[in-house]
């Protein structure tokens, strides 16, 4: 192998070794810092890129995608003095590839620290509980502070979470303690209420029923009034129109002395009856009727009897007309100083016995 072969084999070498360091391709969603001569000459883009090959140098690329760290929990103190242990994931993204590798040394470890000091600050003028409900208000306060301080870096913070907030396990027995004691309390509370409301509904249940009762009762009161008092006048017309209709019979009867007579001593037995009728009283304007009575039935008797022909005394015989008993029939003797209807010979009333 003569020299020139040599020589041609070292010049096809190093202009193979020269395009290789002159053609870069750079993948999606990365940037390459192209450095000349030792100074930053350009950001490479995805895609195919020429070099200066033993001139312009690669440093290295950039990722420019969102990426998501998750930091190791961070004890911080609270305003009431506690150590609480919180850890936190960071969203962020690179927008500027020069600023990212130029402005600071590592990015990651400076996001890191920045966000466990901003923590520190923000949790330690809060107490305890407000830090445990108010995440939203600390994440959104972080991602402000780590967004404007990572933008000279070249860096957007999209978003903070906080993953875990764990307060020391004796306060943790303490919050359950006390969350056990404030649901006892509202459970009491509430079993109070509806105590209450139920007793409430009850007692407006009974003043209705008893309203409504008093209501029928006066009602069916009204209606019984009303019904007696119908019924009443309705039996004082029947009665009326029963008399009105006796009084014409008797009046188109035209009954004589004899009738009346014998049917007051029909009614006399009705009378007398009765454990407390001891002494009743015969009216005086019924005594010539019963004289007239009696002397009829003296005639039927005289006619039958040996007096009757002038034969035998016509008076003094028991039973005879001349004197009643309580049940109004005859059986006493005629000449006693008394007439039939129990009024003595001056023609004044006087009881007679039941």
């Amino acid at each position: 192998m003569g020299p020139s072969l040599i020589a041609a084999l070292i010049v096809v070498a190093i202009a193979g070794f020269a395009l290789v360091r002159t053609v870069r391709i750079v993948p999606q969603a990365t940037a390459g810092i192209v450095e000349r001569l030792g100074r930053y000459h350009r950001t490479l883009l995805p895609g195919l890129n020429l070099v200066v090959p033993f001139i312009d140098r690669i440093k290295g690329t950039i990722d420019l995608r969102e990426q998501v760290v998750s930091f190791p929990p961070q004890p911080v103190i609270t305003s009431d003095n506690l150590v609480v242990s919180i850890d936190t994931v960071i969203y962020f993204q690179v927008v500027d590839p020069r600023a990212a590798t130029y402005e600071i040394a590592n990015f990651l470890i400076g996001v890191e620290q920045l966000t466990v000091t901003t923590l520190r600050n923000v949790v330690g003028g809060m107490d305890l509980e407000r830090t445990l409900t108010s995440r939203e208000e600390i994440n959104t306060e972080l991602r402000g502070v780590l967004d404007d301080a990572t933008g000279k870096w070249g860096i957007r913070v999209n978003r903070v979470e906080l993953k875990a907030i764990d307060p020391p396990a004796s306060i943790q027995d303490s919050m359950e303690k006390q969350m056990r004691a404030d649901r006892d309390k509202r459970a009491a509370v509430l079993a109070a209420e509806g105590q209450k409301q139920a007793a409430i509904l009850t007692a407006e249940g009974q003043k209705q029923a008893v309203v409504l009762k008093a209501r029928g009762e006066a009602e069916a009161a009204v209606l019984r009034a009303q019904a007696e008092a119908e019924a009443k006048a309705m039996r004082a017309k029947g009665e009326a129109d029963a008399i009105a209709m006796v009084f014409r019979a008797i009046h188109e009867g035209k009954p004589d002395q004899e009738l009346l007579a014998y049917q007051y001593l029909r009614t006399l037995p009705e009378i007398a009856k009765g454990d407390s009728n001891k002494v009743w009283i015969v009216p005086s304007e019924m005594g010539k009727a019963l004289e007239g009575l009696g002397g009829l039935f003296t005639n039927i008797t005289g006619a039958g009897e040996p007096g009757a022909n002038g034969a035998g005394p016509a008076e003094g015989p028991p039973g005879a007309p001349g004197e009643l008993d309580a049940a109004g029939q005859g059986g006493g003797r005629g000449g006693a100083g008394r007439d039939s209807v129990g009024r003595d010979m001056s023609g004044k009333d006087t009881p007679a016995a039941g």
